[in-house]
Order: C-alpha cells, then structure tokens, then sequence
C-alpha cells in the first residue's frame, strides 16, 4: 500500500469513482450539480490518496487554517480495504507533513476517530438562516 499526495491528472476519476461507490449517503460530493465544486475542492485541499497496486482504495481530504489548524473534512476507505489501517496512515501523513500544527477532525463517524485514540475536542454545530 502506498499513499501520496493527490495529483488530479493521476487521481481525480478513480477518486471520483471511490466516492460515488459509497453510494447515496456521498451524492453531496459526486451528484451532477455538485461535481465539479467538490473536483476543484479535491485540488486546493490537502488532499491524500492511498492505493493498492493500482486500485485508489482510500483517501483524505483537509484544509489548511491559513496556518493555525488543519481540519480534516472526509476521510473514505473502499469497504473491501478497510481494517488495514489505511484510514490510520492517511491521518498520520498530516502529522508527517504539517508537524506543527493541530490536527482536528469534522466527523458524522465519531466511533472510528474514538477507536483510533483520538481525543474529542468540542463539537461542530451548523448555523442556518432562519426563515421569516
């Protein structure tokens, strides 16, 4: 298993394919209308793929807090893949490359983060306008 950083010549279909495999619950990143924004948000985030041979079986997608933090916003290993600790080596590239910096993670699956040792730190709320 090797992981590297995205590259969209080399990754994008295959990552594109990984995703839209998860079925309906990831349609917020590869349905028709929102491609596009979530291809162009692969390539501005910090963004890792792992891959078996030549099968993208993972992948980790993170922003940068203009230095402060570094928020991991999706983190997807192919269902055959997972229990290699693959999602674990995606985490710890961050921790290689940006040494300095506090990792957190934005998670809906708080039981995997929990199994790996991760401490929980807050929560995350999303503000929506109220309708009049």
């Amino acid at each position: 298993m090797e992981i590297k950083a995205y590259n969209r010549a080399r990754d994008e279909e295959k990552l594109m394919e990984l995703i839209k495999n998860e079925g309906e619950a990831w349609s917020c990143y590869w349905a028709d209308d929102v491609a596009d924004k979530y291809k162009a948000a692969l390539a501005k985030s910090i963004t890792y793929v792992a891959y078996e041979g030549d099968v993208l079986c993972g992948y980790s997608r993170s922003i940068d807090d203009c230095g402060f933090y570094i928020y991991v916003c999706d983190l997807l290993v192919m269902r055959e893949h997972r229990g290699k600790n693959i999602g674990r080596r995606l985490m710890e590239c961050l921790d290689e490359d940006y040494p300095d910096q506090i990792v957190f993670v934005m998670s809906d699956v708080d039981v995997y983060y929990e199994k790996q040792g991760y401490r929980r730190e807050g929560s995350i709320f999303e503000v929506t306008k109220k309708c009049s």
